[in-house]
C-alpha cells in the first residue's frame, strides 16, 4: 500500500550506477503522478550526489542518500514501498531479500542475481514473506518481441519443434563487458547469465516452456589475452591516464563523457572501482564465443550463440513449427567506425546499451505450401530498446495494462538465470547439464 501523503507509491534505488538513470527518469519525469522518488543508497556517495545533482536538471530536488550498510533504516526512515535493485549483479540478493523481509516489494534489473543459492534465498524470501519480486526483463516489452509472442501463441508455426536464436554483439558494445566488473564471472556470472539471461527469457516467454537440460560450449577467443594473438593489445591496465591508450579504438575515454566521469571517475577515491580497463588485459574470467543446446519442457530445442566481437550487432531468432517457420532479425548498429569502437556514443543515459539503433527489422512468417509474408510491426523506434524500456516502465510505474504478461516474477528470473547456469556448469563440466540438478523450482 502507497505510503505517499498524496496516494503515490514511494521507490528508493539501490546502486546508482549508470543503469540506475533510465529508472530515475521515469519516476521524476514519465511517471510522477503515480510515483515518487524518495531516496537513493548506494557503496559510494559520489555516484549519489551525481544523481542528485541530475535531479536538479530534471526540475526535482534532491532526495536523502544512504550508504549501503544503512539500506534496512532508509527503509523505515523513508517509508520506502518498493526497492529498485540497480546494483552489481552479484549484490542483488542481499538488497532483495532484506527488501522482502522489511515487508517491501522489489524491482530488479536482470540478472535477478548470478548463482543457484542466491537464486534459492530469493525464491524463499519471496515464499516467506509473500513479497513481490518483479525482474526488469525489458525485451519482453519490445513492440517486435510482442508480436512474435502473439504469433507463436496464436499457432502462426503450428506446434514449434525448435529455435535458432544467434546474438552478435560488436566490437563496441561487446568490448564494454570486459572493461567493467562484468570481466569477472564471480561478479556478472559471464555473459550467459548477464546479457544471455534477456534471450533465454524470451524464449521461456516465447514458448511458454521451461528449461529442462543445457550442453554449452564456449571459451575466451577475443578479449584478454587472446588480443595479443590477434595483434589488437596495448600495453596499459586501464585507458584513463594512459598515453598507450590515447589512439586505441578498444579504450573508452571517461574523462570525455561527463556523465560516465561523475560516476565512475570521480568515485573512485571511495570504492577504487575502474570503468575503464584494457579490454585486452589479464584477469578476464568470462567467455566471448558461446554456444548453447537447450531443451524445454514442450519437448521443443534451441540451439543458441552469442558472438561478443563482430563487426555489426544484432540477432537472428528463427522458430520452425508443425506449420512453418517464423523469421526474426534484428540489426541494431550496421558497422562500427575505429572512431565510434571506443567512444560509446549515448554513454551518458546508460552505458554502451544506450547507443542508438541504427539498422533495420524483419519478421517473415514462411507457412507450408505458401508464400513468405511480411509481419508488420507497429510501435517499434530506435530509441530505449526498440522503445522497450518506456514500455516497460510504464508498467511498472504507470499502472498500464499488461495483455500479454510481460511482468516477469522471481520464477521467471529464476527460470531465465538457470538456463545460463545450467550452461556454465556445462563449461565447466563438458557434459550436459539437468536444469532441477542446480535448483528446484515448484
Amino acid at each position: 500500500m502507497a505510503t505517499d501523503p498524496d496516494g503515490r507509491t514511494r521507490y528508493a534505488i539501490v546502486g546508482t550506477g549508470a543503469r540506475a538513470e533510465m529508472f530515475v527518469r521515469a519516476l521524476v519525469v514519465e511517471h510522477a503522478d503515480r510515483a515518487a522518488l524518495v531516496a537513493f543508497a548506494d557503496v559510494t556517495q559520489a555516484r549519489m550526489d551525481a544523481h542528485n545533482r541530475w535531479l536538479a536538471g530534471l526540475g526535482h530536488p534532491p532526495v536523502p542518500t544512504y550508504r549501503a550498510e544503512d539500506f534496512t533504516a532508509m527503509l523505515t526512515k523513508e517509508r520506502v514501498d518498493t526497492v529498485l535493485v540497480t546494483s552489481v549483479d552479484v549484490t542483488h540478493d542481499a538488497y532483495v531479500v532484506a527488501a522482502l523481509r522489511a515487508g517491501r516489494d522489489v524491482i530488479t534489473e536482470k540478472p535477478m542475481t548470478v548463482d543457484a543459492p542466491r537464486c534459492r534465498r530469493i525464491l524463499d524470501a519471496v515464499a516467506q514473506t509473500g513479497r513481490r519480486v518483479t525482474v526488469a526483463f525489458n525485451y519482453r516489452y519490445s513492440p517486435l518481441h510482442e508480436q512474435v509472442r502473439r504469433l507463436l501463441a496464436e499457432g502462426a508455426v503450428g506446434e514449434i519443434g525448435s529455435v535458432h536464436f544467434e546474438w552478435l554483439l560488436d566490437v563496441r558494445h561487446g568490448a564494454d563487458y570486459f572493461r567493467r566488473w562484468h570481466r569477472d564471472k564471480a561478479t556478472s556470472g559471464g555473459l550467459l547469465v548477464h546479457k544471455a539471461g534477456h534471450h533465454f527469457d524470451l524464449v521461456n516467454w516465447w514458448l511458454a516452456a521451461r528449461p529442462v537440460q543445457v550442453y554449452a560450449a564456449g571459451r575466451l577467443f577475443f578479449y584478454g589475452e587472446g588480443g595479443r594473438r590477434h595483434g589488437y593489445a596495448r600495453d596499459y591496465d586501464r585507458a584513463h591516464g594512459s598515453p598507450a591508450a590515447a589512439d586505441d579504438p578498444f579504450a573508452l575515454h571517461l574523462a570525455a563523457h561527463p556523465r560516465l566521469r561523475e560516476l565512475y571517475l570521480d568515485a573512485e577515491a571511495e570504492d577504487g572501482y575502474q570503468r575503464d580497463r584494457n579490454v585486452f588485459a589479464p584477469g578476464v574470467t568470462i567467455e566471448d564465443d558461446l554456444a548453447v543446446l537447450a531443451r524445454y519442457s514442450s519437448g521443443a530445442t534451441m540451439t543458441y550463440h552469442l558472438t561478443a566481437y563482430a563487426p555489426w550487432e544484432g540477432y537472428r531468432v528463427m522458430v520452425n513449427g508443425s506449420r512453418g517457420r517464423l523469421e526474426l532479425e534484428v540489426a541494431e548498429s550496421t558497422y562500427v567506425s575505429p572512431s565510434a569502437a571506443g567512444a560509446l556514443k549515448g554513454a551518458a543515459l546508460h552505458g554502451a546499451e544506450a547507443i542508438a539503433e541504427a539498422g533495420g527489422t524483419t519478421l517473415t512468417l514462411r507457412p507450408f505450401w505458401a508464400p513468405p509474408r511480411r509481419i508488420p510491426v507497429d510501435g517499434q523506434t530506435r530509441e530505449g530498446h526498440g522503445g522497450a524500456d518506456a514500455r516497460m516502465t510504464r508498467v511498472l510505474f504507470g499502472g498500464g495494462p499488461d495483455p500479454l504478461d510481460r511482468a516477469a516474477d522471481a520464477e521467471d528470473g529464476a527460470l531465465a538465470l538457470l538456463t545460463g547456469l545450467a550452461a556454465n556448469r556445462s563449461l565447466e563440466t563438458g557434459q550436459p547439464v539437468r536444469v532441477a540438478d542446480l535448483l528446484t523450482l515448484p
